[in-house]
């Protein structure tokens, strides 16, 4: 479902999407500055590694701090799971979290919500939007592609201990790591011409776990072995259908598995055998790709 909303209607969407977020909250937005009314809503997940924050912004690449301010950037590094992007020719606003999004005019900006007209169109998921593809999966994929080739400013990540038998979403959180942080060259008076080898948001990991089982490292290779795999052997996306190269490590076609990462559920119900293409309902997942 989606609809055009603006004025306290939009502002309330982008504040719900923010507090409500359980798992994952993107925030795609130019400039940010944040008051305490929007200090509140984060907060909510200031103690939740389970929800993975990713702030992409731009703009003012010769004063960056009027983009995000070193305030408001070392307020979001207090968060235990997160993803700061900088992209230096970005315009587009979308804030988004797991069940819907808003592509909008709207700066996360104190004072173009409190001052601007501003427009936006509001998508809700719902289970009948399981397997098609609309509007807001379509921003969600473009904004996800612009953050990964982004410059990778500062990057949290939860770690795991991991009990024998003990399913991902069983797993059991220790602390979180800071595994990337240039913030201070970032706000440097030479950041511009510091620039040479940046780090993307590929080059990190989801999670970090403690005390993987052997068993689950080595359960791949012996699918892979059991099924002789060959380099053109053709296999399907357990998500769409469509055909893709056999991998179980990769059980999904490129914009499917993009929707899959942002969640990282590894049980998440597919809709298709990577193997045959048979409609699995519900029977397949990233852990178990083949009927």
């Amino acid at each position: 479902m989606s609809k055009f909303i603006t004025g306290k209607n939009l502002s309330e969407a982008i504040y719900n999407i923010i507090w409500n977020a359980e798992k994952s909250l993107l925030i795609v937005s130019p400039f940010i500055k944040l008051d305490a009314y929007f200090k509140e809503m984060f907060d909510n997940h200031i103690l939740s590694p389970k929800v993975h924050i990713m702030i992409v912004f731009g703009k003012n690449e010769n004063e960056l701090s009027k983009s995000l301010s070193r305030n408001n950037f070392d307020y979001f590094k207090r968060f235990l799971n997160i993803s700061i992007i900088y992209v230096s020719n970005l315009h587009a606003k979308y804030y988004a979290n797991e069940d819907g999004g808003v592509i909008t005019s709207l700066n996360l900006y104190d004072y173009s919500f409190k001052n601007n007209i501003e427009y936006g169109v509001y998508f809700e998921k719902n289970v009948m939007r399981k397997f098609k593809n609309d509007a807001d999966d379509s921003a969600w994929e473009t904004s996800i592609k612009i953050a990964e080739q982004g410059e990778a400013i500062f990057i949290k990540r939860p770690v795991y201990e991991k009990k024998f038998l003990s399913s991902i979403l069983g797993k059991n959180y220790v602390q979180s790591n800071v595994l990337h942080d240039t913030t201070e060259r970032f706000y440097s008076k030479n950041y511009n011409s510091q620039r040479n080898a940046i780090s993307r948001l590929n080059d990190f990991e989801d999670f970090i776990l403690m005390g993987t089982s052997p068993k689950d490292k080595i359960r791949h290779e012996r699918l892979e072995k059991h099924y002789e795999i060959k380099q053109d052997q053709q296999g399907y996306c357990i998500r769409t259908g469509e055909r893709i190269p056999f991998n179980v490590n990769m059980p999904y076609s490129s914009n499917a598995y993009r929707i899959w990462k942002s969640f990282n559920n590894e049980f998440y119900e597919e809709a298709y055998c990577h193997k045959t293409g048979k409609q699995s309902f519900g029977r397949t997942s990233m852990r178990s790709p083949i009927l």
